[in-house]
């Protein structure tokens, strides 16, 4: 029985410690634009009895009846609209509702709700946090590209980029079938690994961004539980190993 629990303790370190990790990553990120934090999620285990009925030489009156613990998912992103913020720059456009910016670094296409835009040397509209590597792709697919020499480029409201009077191009806006298929690929980016992606219908908000959907303060909380439940769970550990210790000495001195 103290085996058990020390395998139990084990797990709750392991669980908290995911959390605390995925914290950390969104607390990080609490001011990234577009950011879309992360959930831990958990799975109640059960015992061995239950998950292979049959394939034990034994069944156990105590051990059957228990829980067996815990184990670790994958991650899940938050599907939650961001907070609209104002900042009055030309180039930025924010998504209010469904819908992703399709970015290309000319081999692989990504996806991202980070409207923070600005053009690179070859007059390409492109993310800004990335020293021009992903290109913002229109409605067709296609790189925005502008004359370097034609004057002021604005994004308008819907998504249509400007320069000056003329209009070059429109950012296109994709959401996915399957929004389980978008994963997180670092760089504030998304990829599709299934489903397929269509035009979405999002509004497009220009001279605006959206910010992160994480909350520093309820995260700083949250996260202070998580520490308190691994220290917890370490101190069953060691309680549970000087269990232990007592029961062998105990018996060696009965023998």
């Amino acid at each position: 029985m103290s085996s058990y629990g020390l395998w139990l303790s084990a797990a709750g370190m392991k669980v908290n410690e995911h959390r605390q990790t995925l914290l950390a990553n969104n607390m990080a990120n609490a001011q990234t634009t577009g950011f879309k934090h992360d959930f831990a999620v958990v799975m109640q285990r059960r015992v061995e009895s239950k998950e292979n009925p049959g394939g034990l030489p034994f069944a156990h009156p105590v051990l059957d009846g228990l829980p067996g613990g815990v184990n670790v998912l994958p991650a899940y992103h938050s599907a939650e609209q961001g907070p609209i913020e104002w900042t009055g720059k030309p180039l930025d456009v924010a998504i209010q509702g469904d819908g992703f910016f399709a970015v290309s670094d000319g081999e692989a296409t990504r996806y991202t709700r980070n409207g923070e835009f600005t053009t690179n040397a070859q007059g390409e509209l492109v993310m800004s946090n990335e020293a021009g590597r992903w290109r913002v792709l229109d409605e067709g697919g296609a790189p925005i590209r502008v004359d370097e020499a034609g004057g002021g480029v604005e994004v308008s409201d819907g998504g249509t980029v400007r320069q000056g009077s003329t209009v070059v191009g429109t950012i296109g806006l994709m959401t996915s079938d399957d929004p389980r298929s978008l994963h997180k690929v670092g760089e504030n980016l998304f990829e599709a690994t299934g489903g397929e992606m269509k035009p979405a219908n999002g509004r497009l908000i220009s001279g605006s961004r959206e910010g992160s959907t994480f909350d520093a303060m309820q995260g700083l909380a949250t996260m202070i539980e998580a520490s308190r439940a691994y220290q917890m769970n370490a101190s069953m550990i060691q309680l549970q190993d000087q269990l232990t210790q007592q029961a062998v000495t105990t018996l060696g001195r009965v023998a």
